[in-house]
């Protein structure tokens, strides 16, 4: 099963929609909660990603893949699964 980070905000409905997808498929994911140290977080986040710095932020296997919009787009597509496979 692939490594899934998410990071994510206490108070964002996007993260909720997103861990909500994950857990249909069945992927376990680590949560990184951003929300009592959010600067710098999204500082970091910018880094790591070439320049996003909005919650939530997916990661599959060390690869940047977006956020919710661009989960649910790689489920459609049906690049998800394969994604989680790995």
């Amino acid at each position: 099963m692939a490594k899934v980070e998410i990071y994510t905000t206490s108070y964002c409905p996007y993260c909720k929609r997103a861990k909500a997808l994950l857990e249909k498929k069945g992927a376990e994911y680590e949560e990184i909660d951003i929300t009592d140290d959010e600067p710098a977080w999204r500082s970091k986040l910018a880094q790591m990603t070439g320049g996003r710095s909005s919650v939530p932020q997916i990661f599959i296997n060390g690869q940047s893949i977006g956020g919710s919009d661009d989960l649910v787009a790689l489920n459609q597509s049906g690049k998800l699964d394969e994604l989680l496979k790995n």
